[in-house]
């Protein structure tokens, strides 16, 4: 039988940045996943590193601020192993909230129309944010051909049927044969409870878009509200996102949803009116049973990462750090006692 010293199901965000930091440590990994490598929700994304949105429940904070941390050498590593760039695409939020914190400066009607001219200020008050996005089919492109040549295994349609401990490792049988490892981490995302049928996991599928707007009147910064965002992708290009269902794993695009999505896209930024819909997809957020990150050990030698949602992008780098620490028998450096998957049992009958 084959071995190596860690074996992980999901080439997403979450399962090659771990894969990244255990073989910087020295491992020999080997990542399996169902499909292509960042062929999920990884490259449905939206790219935006947004740690400061007022969205994100609390208890995703100080692995944010990790994360965030930890972006800058994570995309220097990636570009120089891949030699393919992954720019920045904007820097800064306007972010629309209704009811303003104390201590928040909302921006005047000036400073409005000079990052988003003529955004639809009705019924918002807005404030800048420090937030940079990429764009996700940028570091989707990028990121496999750096685990390869970080020297990870990636077996691609490869499909991880099932994992079993025993003795000093786990016992791994996929699509193409079986093979044993050190340790093993479930990181495939909205499908996790494939693997681990207890995990309150499932797929949030979201509708996006791609817009195409001519002219000269164009955004530099993400525009976002809680029904809508708008970020710029350069060449005159706006991705558009995202609606929230529950459908399970149906992957048609609907137009209805996709207008839908479009027009409150407009709504906020009335000159997106003018623009032409360029591409649509679907993307599937794994969504937990309180929509924070599931990150613990299941069993001897196995763990799961899983239930990211809206912030898999953004918490790729810092639950890779914590958990990879985690997985050597090291002490993470942030608590993750709110991700352990103990804290449904406590969780109301009807949740």
């Amino acid at each position: 039988m084959n071995r190596t010293d860690v074996a992980i199901a999901g080439a997403g965000i979450i399962g090659l940045t771990t894969a990244f930091e255990l073989a910087a440590a020295g491992c020999k990994v080997t990542v399996c996943d169902q499909s292509e490598a960042m062929s999920e929700a990884s490259r449905a994304a939206a790219g935006m590193l947004a740690g400061a949105d007022p969205e994100n429940p609390a208890e995703l904070r100080e692995l944010s601020r990790l994360s965030l941390a930890h972006y800058p050498e994570f995309l220097d590593r990636v570009e120089t192993l891949s030699q393919k760039k992954i720019p920045i695409r904007t820097t800064s939020t306007m972010q629309g909230i209704h009811h303003l914190p104390p201590d928040a400066n909302p921006l005047t009607e000036p400073e409005i129309e000079k990052l988003a001219p003529r955004a639809n200020v009705s019924g918002w008050r807005f404030v800048s944010l420090e937030e940079k996005s990429i764009d996700a089919w940028d570091l989707a492109e990028a990121l496999p051909t750096a685990s390869r040549a970080a020297g990870i295994r990636l077996r691609e349609r490869t499909p991880v049927l099932s994992v079993r401990s025993e003795g000093a490792g786990a016992e791994i049988v996929t699509a193409a044969g079986t093979f044993s490892a050190g340790i093993f981490l479930n990181a495939t995302g909205a499908w996790a409870p494939a693997l681990e049928p207890s995990m309150p996991v499932s797929p949030r599928k979201g509708h996006m878009l791609t817009a195409e707007l001519p002219g000269e009147l164009q955004m530099q910064c993400v525009l976002r509200t809680p029904n809508v965002y708008i970020v710029p992708r350069g060449a005159n290009r706006y991705t558009v996102g995202s609606t929230v269902e529950d459908a399970g794993f149906d992957r048609t695009v609907d137009p209805i949803r996709i207008q839908e999505l479009f027009s409150r896209a407009v709504d906020l930024w009335p000159p997106l009116r003018d623009a032409s819909i360029a591409e649509t997809w679907i993307g599937f957020r794994p969504g937990s049973g309180d929509g924070l990150p599931i990150i613990d050990q299941t069993s001897d030698h196995c763990w799961i990462a899983t239930g990211h949602f809206k912030n898999g992008i953004l918490l790729g780098p810092g639950t890779a750090r914590v958990l990879s620490q985690w997985m050597l028998g090291q002490r993470p450096e942030l608590d993750l006692s709110p991700f352990r998957a103990g804290r449904f049992a406590l969780l109301p009958a009807s949740s």
